[in-house]
């Protein structure tokens, strides 16, 4: 039997599941997995219990994919997640633990309508923070990106920059943040 493609496209994916392809399925259950245990078990589950979520929201998807007016509007990483996340959370709350979360009529089949939506917007709101880091220019790119992303101190990034103190650094920070909203807000709008 040959290994399964974990490099897949979303499109081949959800064919795949369309068609009732077992290879495609053993590599959605291998390439999500971990994604759904480090939710479960982040948020007072055992891995066990991920397994079990993994196991329905798996499930879920093969149920709404075989649907004809099924279209997927986001990554298939970012349905899993919103899947995975809402069936947790109902777990969680049947067993006692209180979150607000809106309940569907039914109880079958998660609608996830809403978490998709709003892991499209910020999907959209991150490129755009990307096509405006983009436009930035030098050294601002590399300086928010050091400090957001590389969790680089201010003393660290007045010296990799050399800027005479941490201050100087910070200062440099805010013009470069200022700069961004601007091109971010400009994107935003033109759209």
């Amino acid at each position: 039997m040959s290994k399964p493609n974990l490099q897949l496209t979303d499109s081949q994916f959800v064919h795949g599941l369309r068609i009732g392809n077992n290879e495609v399925l053993t590599a959605l259950y291998k390439k999500y997995y971990n994604l759904v245990l480090k939710l479960v078990v982040s948020n007072s589950g055992t891995s066990e219990a991920a397994q079990d979520v993994y196991q329905e929201t798996i499930i879920v998807l093969y149920e709404n994919v075989k649907k004809p007016q099924f279209e997927l509007n986001c990554q298939l990483q970012t349905y899993i997640y919103s899947v995975a996340k809402r069936l947790w959370l109902k777990q969680l709350k049947k067993n006692g633990h209180v979150f607000l979360i809106k309940e569907d009529e039914e109880g079958e089949i998660a609608d996830v309508s809403e978490d998709l939506s709003l892991h499209h917007q910020k999907e959209k709101d991150f490129e755009k923070v990307n096509q405006s880091l983009e436009s930035l220019g030098e050294p601002c790119a590399t300086l928010i990106n050091d400090f957001y992303v590389q969790k680089l101190s201010m003393d660290e990034i007045a010296e990799k920059f050399g800027y005479t103190n941490s201050d100087n650094a910070k200062n440099q920070k805010y013009k470069c943040l200022q700069r961004l909203k601007k091109y971010f807000f400009e994107k935003t709008t033109t759209e």
